[in-house]
């Protein structure tokens, strides 16, 4: 198995698999190959000129190429569990469906019992929780250390990746600490690395119409900046086809990777597309599918130094993730278990796939499935037995690694 960040020599190995898939004829999918081999980055002009001009099928030749010089068929997933703490949400963002105000009928806020009793039943399956949420009127930072404390003491091997930017910024302003000291509390607590939420687009004027009073462009980078430099490895989002334009996302593109350059903290990058089911937000320009999949490609293109893009299938669904595999993707998330916000906006992909199942999708789309820890620092190959038997996977636990 190749690792956390793939074959160091990718950019000497893809003009090779370019011409084992079958080479490429457009003029500004050529150039941005020429661009990655000899100058190791594609400028943002030719970003913009790819999202708007470039022939599909070559985008997505070249997307699967990188992917293949990096991590050959290799398709990486983990057993995890979302738990979303609370619905309850200061903030009322526009695109946003699973938001509620404190007195609505559905509102909840889970105490830490009835956080530990929604991991309880998954704790020997799962190897991850992802704990995202509201942003609670009343819960300071001492409650999502207890959150995390007690889940590591009940389940010791357990990663906990918790908390978007705008949460750890709620975080520091409700408990009156800076970013450094509520990371650092949370770290000490047991947190294991930052989810990527709340990226959306990081221009202050997009995120204006789309999020009013979420965290500043700049503060998600600090943010994400200031967790890097205390160890806890993180991942990056795009939230595309609400009101932003092609220039906007390949500017959020560069932003994330200049971070990057300085950093090296960011390990996977997730763009997923706007639903707009019962969101409100009328003006989304909503995304096609075959824009979901440019979008994909594009983000293997444009970050060359983030290793993984992943296919996040709770977002796209499963036939758009298999389509994804092949066209720049190399991640699919894990099997989830129970998941509330994408499925509020809309999502109707299932929750209950398993790891048979879901090796089982990579595997039809030509990849080779490798279960992975939640820092990419542990990993094994899927086995597969004859059909007859109860237990068709081979697995050995993953340690937490940190």
């Amino acid at each position: 198995m190749l690792g956390a960040k793939g074959h160091s020599d990718w950019r000497r190995r893809f003009p090779t698999v370019v011409e084992q898939l079958g080479g490429i004829d457009d003029t500004l999918v050529i150039e941005a190959a020429r661009d990655l081999e000899i100058n190791g980055r594609v400028s943002n002009d030719l970003g913009v000129k790819l999202l708007l001009e470039a022939d599909l099928t070559d985008l997505r030749l070249l997307g699967k190429a990188l992917k293949v010089a990096r991590f050959e068929e290799e398709v990486y997933f983990n057993s995890n569990l979302h738990v979303n703490p609370t619905n309850i949400c200061v903030l009322a963002c526009r695109f946003c469906a699973f938001r509620r105000g404190r007195k609505a009928d559905d509102a909840y806020a889970l105490s830490v019992e009835e956080y530990l009793s929604r991991i309880r039943p998954f704790s020997s399956r799962i190897d991850e929780v992802h704990s995202v949420g509201g942003l609670h009127p009343d819960w300071t930072v001492e409650h999502y250390a207890e959150l995390i404390h007690s889940a590591k003491k009940a389940h010791p091997h357990l990663s906990m990746k918790c908390l978007t930017a705008v949460e750890v910024k709620h975080l520091s302003s409700m408990s009156k600490m800076t970013f450094v000291e509520v990371l650092s509390t949370l770290k000490e607590a047991g947190l294991t690395s930052l989810p990527g939420g709340g990226a959306e687009i990081l221009d202050d004027e997009i995120r204006n119409i789309i999020c009013n009073g979420k965290e500043s462009s700049d503060e998600y980078l600090d943010i994400h900046r200031t967790a890097h430099h205390l160890g806890l490895p993180t991942n990056c989002t795009m939230l595309f086809g609400t009101v932003e334009q092609a220039e906007h996302r390949i500017r959020h593109l560069d932003r994330l990777r200049k971070l990057q350059d300085d950093t090296g903290g960011f390990q996977c990058f997730v763009p997923y597309p706007f639903l707009p089911d019962r969101s409100r937000l009328p003006q989304a320009q909503h995304s096609t599918g075959s824009e979901t999949i440019r979008m994909i490609a594009i983000s293997r293109i444009m970050l060359d130094n983030i290793p993984h893009i992943k296919a996040y299938r709770m977002n796209i669904g499963d036939k758009l993730a298999a389509i994804a595999l092949n066209s720049g993707a190399d991640d699919v998330d894990g099997t989830v278990g129970h998941e509330e916000i994408m499925h509020e906006a809309g999502s109707m992909t299932s929750v209950e796939d398993d790891l048979d199942r879901l090796s089982r999708l990579i595997e039809d789309a030509g990849g080779v499935p490798i279960r992975r820890s939640t820092i990419y620092n542990r990993f094994q190959r899927y086995i597969r037995r004859p059909p007859s038997d109860d237990d068709r996977w081979v697995a050995l636990p993953i340690a937490e690694g940190v």
